[in-house]
């Protein structure tokens, strides 16, 4: 009995092993996969085409102090300064850093990236909406052995991109359903960190915590207030408790102590 379950198992591992092996089957034909490949580079050429007023302005300041320091690598000492000349130029911009735990189908990781604040009147309220900054944005979505077809859609990402995360959000989707696309064009599995629900913790605070439960801190400097573009981190004020030294256990206990030493304490 113990042998026929051995032989089982080596045919179980026989098959996983022939199934790993085997050549990636895809059901559609090259016309609808050439077909599926333009409509995403459309969609995309649509998504980066739209750029709102508030974007172009900080697009132009960013480029203005990047064409400054062209020879500087793009390090968190580097987004320091450019928050700081960001400032400068009137914007209310942060240092946003991001990190979140292990889940399912997610790595735990980190990012940094610059946020800024922009305020605008509808109805005679003022509304406050983010936009992101990130200074080398198209790298994120790079792979080793892209398909010609992906490869084209990451060449048409900007090296700087600025937009809301809405248009950050469409994307991410996009990009990373073509990433999925090459990856099993070339027999390769999709790696936990091209995933959209990774790509997403990245940037995407809302989407990362609520959906995906992934722990994140993020700086509040533009809300909160901070130096530099830096939040100071600092713990949360405890209320101290009163105690009422004219009622109960204690209280008795103390007033009879000071009435013993001549003390009228009513």
């Amino acid at each position: 009995m113990g042998s026929l379950e051995e032989e089982r198992l080596v045919q179980m591992v026989h098959d996983f092993i022939e199934q790993e092996s085997s050549p990636p089957i895809f059901p559609a034909s090259s016309n609808c996969l050439a077909m599926d490949h333009q409509a995403k580079y459309f969609a995309l050429q649509e998504i980066l085409g739209k750029m709102t007023e508030a974007e172009a302005k900080v697009l132009d300041s960013v480029l203005k102090h990047m064409r400054s320091n062209k020879e500087v690598e793009k390090t968190s000492s580097f987004k320091k300064w450019l928050v700081m000349n960001l400032k400068i130029d009137g914007f209310n911009a942060s240092i946003c850093q991001t990190s979140w735990v292990t889940s399912l189908g997610c790595p735990a990781g980190d990012y940094e990236y610059i946020e800024i604040i922009v305020l605008k009147e509808e109805n005679g309220k003022t509304k406050s909406s983010r936009l992101i900054v990130d200074i080398e944005f198209r790298s994120q979505f790079e792979l080793a052995r892209p398909t010609p077809s992906y490869k084209e859609l990451t060449d048409t990402l900007p090296t700087i991109f600025v937009g809301s995360e809405e248009k950050l959000n469409n994307i991410i989707s996009l990009l990373c359903s073509a990433a999925k696309q090459s990856l099993r064009e070339r027999g390769l599995y999709v790696p936990p960190w091209r995933t959209t629900t990774y790509m997403q913790s990245k940037w995407l605070k809302v989407t990362a915590n609520s959906k995906n439960n992934i722990g994140y801190k993020e700086n509040k400097e533009a809300k909160n207030g901070s130096h530099h573009g830096f939040s100071i981190w600092s713990p949360p004020m405890v209320k101290p408790k009163r105690r009422d030294l004219s009622s109960g256990r204690g209280g008795s206990a103390l007033s009879s102590q000071f009435s013993n030493m001549g003390i009228n304490c009513c």
